[in-house]
This record gives structure tokens, C-alpha cells and sequence, in this order.
């Protein structure tokens, strides 16, 4: 049988073809999917189940003049393949290739970029209206999962979607396509709406009340049409008519009979439509449909053997590291309540959920309310552990600032994926948290520099009676020995790792103050260069005494961070010397004002000159001469 997903290099293909000819279509694209995520790694279960969705609305719509939004974009490789992208798919997520999520600098038909969830009803609400002002015939067509519509940004742009916006009602289709599953299993009410309502006790007890009343009365059938009326009312698509949007659904998302037609037939009606789908994520793919959350983002496998545990033991993660610290905390003090907004595998928690389940919190894709759910437990005197990705707590910033730090309450927000994270790319680099953070009153912030110290820093963290955020990198650290126990940092202090052997006047005496992870390197390159290496820890409170003591003693400073320059904790460090009114030259390390692309993260980090060779390299330019490079054989720390 000839290919014909061969044959489709954009959607205007995929509309030639016979409506009989899509459900081959969609095998060998479920198949081209599966085969080629096993070579590059990527997310897997979500595109497995979008296939026939994709498919359909490229069908359908006129696109790219008509305009798809999806929401999160993990589940966009399918969209990717039937664009124009399929000879690229074996650079995905890789150094110069093409992204994991949609891109509009990528391609025409990428509509708007995401990477997190809950926006694509309002952009494409945006897309909808500005079509209007213009005075042109095009449609928008949001795509959200049921996972990223327990968000409350999704809540607030269905209620505006509904509304009248003087030019009329907007034009667009919501499509929730509903698998039951976002990253980790949902929660929260959404999606248990109607199994809740209908088997409710109040609801069953009010029911067999009535009709033990009513029973041989006149007004027991009229009783039995208003509860069907009632089950009417109640069913999945009241809370969106009463919006303002037609509701349509549930329909089979893998049945193309069911979806083209009616998509076709929303295609051309006015208004506000909202179409529900029901989809399985890891469709046609046995092992994923199984186990969707393991298959949600694998890296290289044999689709033919799927996954397999190494045969010799990865490192330890820092993941894993804070999951442990977590429950062994929790067993110490039962005043630690663990919260994670719909990361559960991603934050290390499953354990801490088997073994203190009324202490287990996950709160759904709903960041802000995470933090000031937060907020209300530390009011009552509990200890609440916010475990976040970096980027995903700039979501609840305000929160951050406004229910947390203003009334200084002790919550702990362990900051996962900070620094450079790699494939996923700019919207997941945890960049900024050190800048953001740092100048908000009352918050300390942490950045240990490996996986024993990221213990003791969180046991230092939770010890305090304010809030406090620890950031650590994604992956496995440098291997260092994890001490058992909750034996905190020492607070605010630093200490000096490495000492330069030079005399005064015999050269140049450099300082490099290291902060996170990125001690290491920095250690290397000190070896090289005979300099001072200060392990920082505390990015706040700075040990400014250690700080104004290394800027007396050395002829030059040099910081070094996993997060941007602008605003970070080079800055901290230049504005307490400056502070004390010494005039030392300095050099501040880190991030470029830019953002990071996808890659491998070492490959990366060299290209931003944050390895060894670059940190030696940097200095070398800055304070270089032949009394500064002295070279030592590498030294092991």
C-alpha cells in the first residue's frame, strides 16, 4: 500500500483527499509519530491522541487563514508532521531543530506560541475579535485540554468569550478535548462534574424522598418529566451554555465519521461554539495507552520493546532528592503539608502522596491558586512546601508577592527546573527565578550546589518562620553523598572552597563567587587560573561579610550563576560592594538578556560560556595577562 502521508506536505493536500482515505491517513501518521519520538524522545501519549483531532480540523478549516490555537502545544507533533515539518521531525527538541511546542517564527501555521497551559482560549478569543474589527472571514478554533481547563485564565476567557463585545459575539470554536489525564492524573471538580451531581447523596436522598412523598399522587409524573428536565440541566454542557457558548458533545475524537462533519457543521454557525471531545491519550499504542503518564514525555526508545530501566542506575536527581526530603520531613513534623499544581511525577512527590495522602495536595494546573492556597494553610500554622518548576511559580507571582510575602508566612517553595532545562527550551528555562525573587521583601532564596546540599538547604528553608525558595536544576547533579538526617545549612553563610596560592603583587588575585550548581566548573577553572572559589549558597540573605572580605583581599571578582545577569545574584553582589564604597573590578557570569533555545543542556550551557572552559575563558579576557593564567594540573573536588 503507497504512503499516503508521503504525499502531504501541507494541509492544502490533506484537503484533496477522499474523506475514505483519512483513516489510513491517520495509521501512518499515529505510526510516523510513535516511530519517530522513540528515536528523538519527546512527549508521546498526548500526540498519540490527537492524531484524528489534528487531522479534522486540517480537513475542515481553511488553514493557516483560519486560525488553531492549541493549549499547552505538547500535543502538536501531528500538527507538525501534516504542516510541512515531517522531514525535520529527527531534529526535534535538539540544538537548531525544530521546537516541541508550536512556534510562530517556526511556521505560518503555528497561530500562537505556548508551552504552558490555559491560554489558548483568550488568544484565540484576541484572533476571533480582531477578525471582526478587520472585517475578515476567518475562524478561530482553540484547542484545550481537560487537564489546562481547570485553569483559572481558561475560566475568565470563557466568560468573556460569551460576552457581547460590541461587535457582536466573537466567532471561534473551544474544542475540549478531554482524555481524562494532563500530566498527572486530573483533579479538582472538573472532571467529575456530572458523575458528582448525579450521584450525589443530596441529589439521591432528595430524589427518594420526592418519590416516597409523591407516590400515588397527580404530581408524581409531573415530578418524574422535571427530574428529566433536571438531568437536562445538569449534563456536562450547562456550565458552558450558561457562558454564552453553545455547547455540542461528548463526541468519539478518534472517530473522523463523527468529527468531520461535525466540525463542518460549527464551521459555519455564528457565535461562540463549544465542542467537547473525548479522546484517549496513547491511542493505537498499547503500552502508552496503559501508561500514559510514563509514556507522557520518554526519551529514545524501541516503540517494539518500549521503555526498559537502565541496566546500571542513573545518578540520583535532585527530584529525587527533595521527593525524599520531603517524606522524611513530613515523618518529623506533621505540620508539612506537600502541594504540587498538577506536577505529581514531575516534582518527585508519588511517594510522599502513597505515604501521607491527607497531606498530599495536588491542586490541578492552577499555579496561583497553589501559592495562596498555600498562603491560608501557613496562616493556620501549618507548614506548607509549594513544590514548583521554576518558570511555572511566574505564573503566581503576584500571589508570591501579595498573599505570601507581605504577610511574611512561612511557605517553602521548592523550585524544580532552574537554570537551564534543555529540550523543552525557553518556556521551561528556569531564568529568571533568582532576579524575581530576590528583589521581593522577606523571601530568602537559596541555590545549593549539590545534591547533599540541597537537602540541608531545604531542612534550612523549612526551619524558617518566613517564606523561603530553594532552586535546584533539573537532572543529576555532581553525585555528591547524600547525608541522611535534617540537619539545616548554616543560614546565610557562605563558604570558601578553594584558596588562590598567589601573593600580593605576584599577580592577579581573583575571586569567583559561585552560586548553585555551577560551582563546579567554576572550581575547574580556578584550578587553571589559581583563583579563590567561594561556594555562595544563599543568594538571600547575601553574606555580605564574606562578600566585602573577598573584595579586600583580591584584585577582581568574578560571579557565576545558573540564571540571568540582569537583576541576579552578580547584582546582589555588586551592590553590596558598591554599598560599602570599594572599587573593585568585577565580572558577573550568567545568562545572556536573551532567550535560551532548546538543546542539550551541557552543549548549551558551553555555547553561553558556563562550562569550565568558557568561566576560564571569560576571565581570561577580562583580567587577563600573563601574571593571571597559571596553569595547574586539574584538581578533583
Amino acid at each position: 500500500m503507497s504512503s499516503l502521508l508521503e504525499t502531504i506536505d501541507s494541509p492544502a493536500d490533506l484537503r484533496r483527499l477522499a474523506r475514505a482515505e483519512l483513516p489510513q491517513l491517520a495509521r501512518e501518521l499515529r505510526e510516523f509519530v510513535l516511530q519517530s519520538v522513540g528515536k528523538t524522545g519527546g512527549h508521546l501519549s498526548s500526540n498519540l491522541g490527537t492524531v484524528e483531532l489534528t487531522i479534522a480540523l486540517h480537513y475542515v478549516y481553511d488553514t493557516p487563514h483560519d486560525r488553531i490555537v492549541w493549549d499547552v502545544g505538547h500535543q502538536t507533533y501531528p500538527h507538525k508532521i501534516l504542516t510541512g515539518r515531517r522531514e525535520r521531525m529527527h531534529t526535534l527538541r535538539q540544538l537548531g531543530g525544530i521546537s516541541g511546542f508550536p512556534r510562530r517564527d517556526e511556521s505560518e501555521y503555528d497561530t500562537f506560541g505556548t508551552a504552558h497551559s490555559s491560554t489558548s482560549i483568550s488568544a484565540a478569543l484576541g484572533m476571533a475579535l480582531a477578525a471582526k474589527l478587520k472585517g475578515e472571514q476567518r475562524r478561530a478554533v482553540a484547542v484545550i485540554g481537560d487537564g489546562a481547563l481547570s485553569g483559572g485564565m481558561a475560566f475568565e476567557a470563557l466568560n468573556n468569550a460569551g460576552s457581547n463585545h460590541g461587535l457582536g459575539h466573537a466567532d471561534m470554536l473551544v474544542i475540549l478535548n478531554d482524555n481524562d489525564m494532563s500530566i498527572s492524573p486530573p483533579v479538582g471538580a472538573m472532571n467529575k462534574y456530572l458523575a458528582r451531581l448525579m450521584s450525589g447523596k443530596f441529589y439521591t436522598a432528595a430524589r427518594e424522598g420526592a418519590k416516597s412523598v409523591l407516590k400515588n399522587t397527580p404530581l408524581y409524573e409531573l415530578a418524574k418529566r422535571f427530574e428529566e428536565h433536571t438531568k437536562g440541566m445538569v449534563v456536562p454542557g450547562t456550565i458552558f451554555e450558561e457562558l454564552g457558548l453553545t455547547y455540542v458533545g461528548p463526541i468519539d475524537g478518534h472517530d473522523l465519521d463523527s468529527l468531520i462533519p461535525t466540525l463542518q457543521n460549527l464551521r459555519d454557525k455564528r457565535g461562540p461554539q463549544f465542542l467537547h471531545v473525548v479522546t484517549k491519550k496513547g491511542m493505537g499504542y498499547k503500552l502508552a495507552e496503559a501508561d500514559p503518564v510514563n509514556y507522557h514525555g520518554p526519551g529514545k526508545f524501541d516503540p517494539a520493546v518500549g521503555l526498559v530501566k537502565p541496566a546500571t542506575p542513573p545518578k540520583q536527581t535532585f527530584t529525587q532528592v527533595f521527593g525524599q526530603w520531603l517524606c522524611d520531613q513530613a515523618q518529623a513534623d506533621s505540620r508539612l503539608i506537600g502541594i504540587t499544581p498538577a506536577m505529581r511525577e514531575g516534582s518527585g512527590m508519588v511517594e510522599f502522596e502513597k505515604r501521607f495522602p491527607k497531606r498530599y495536595h495536588d491542586v490541578g494546573i492552577a499555579e496561583q491558586h497553589a501559592v495562596t492556597f498555600a498562603a491560608g494553610l501557613a496562616c493556620e500554622g501549618l507548614k506548607p512546601v509549594v513544590a514548583i518548576y521554576s518558570t511555572f511559580l511566574q505564573r503566581g507571582y503576584d500571589q508570591l508577592i501579595h498573599d505570601v510575602a507581605i504577610q511574611n508566612l512561612p511557605v517553602v517553595f521548592a523550585l524544580d527546573r532552574a537554570g537551564i532545562v534543555g529540550a523543552d527550551g525557553a518556556t521551561h528555562c528556569g531564568a529568571f527565578d533568582i532576579a524575581y525573587l530576590r528583589c521581593v521583601p522577606n523571601i530568602g532564596l537559596i541555590a545549593p550546589a549539590d545534591e547533599n546540599e540541597c537537602r540541608k538547604a531545604l531542612s534550612a528553608a523549612f526551619a524558617r518562620n518566613h517564606p523561603v525558595a530553594v532552586r535546584y536544576p533539573r537532572g543529576a547533579g555532581v553525585g555528591a553523598v547524600v547525608e541522611p538526617g535534617l540537619e539545616p545549612l548554616p543560614w546565610g553563610l557562605a563558604e570558601i572552597r578553594r584558596t588562590s596560592t598567589l601573593a600580593r603583587g605576584s599577580g592577579r588575585r581573583i575571586a569567583i563567587l559561585a552560586f548553585g550548581t555551577l560551582l563546579h566548573p567554576a572550581l575547574q577553572a580556578a584550578d587553571r587560573l589559581d583563583a579563590t572559589v567561594a561556594n555562595m549558597r544563599f543568594v538571600k540573605p547575601l553574606d555580605e561579610a564574606a562578600v566585602l572580605q573577598l573584595a579586600r583581599e583580591h584584585d577582581a571578582i568574578v560571579t557565576v550563576e545558573e540564571g540571568v545577569v540582569m537583576g541576579g545574584a552578580g547584582s546582589a553582589v555588586a551592590e553590596c560592594i558598591a554599598a560599602a564604597g570599594l572599587a573593585v573590578p568585577m565580572l558577573q557570569l550568567g545568562l545572556p538578556d536573551e532567550f535560551v533555545e532548546h538543546g542539550d543542556p551541557a552543549k548549551l550551557l558551553s555555547m553561553l560560556g558556563l562550562d569550565a572552559a568558557g568561566i576560564e575563558q571569560s576571565i581570561q579576557r577580562r583580567f587577563g595577562g600573563a601574571k593571571l593564567a597559571v596553569v595547574r594540573p586539574a584538581v578533583n573536588h
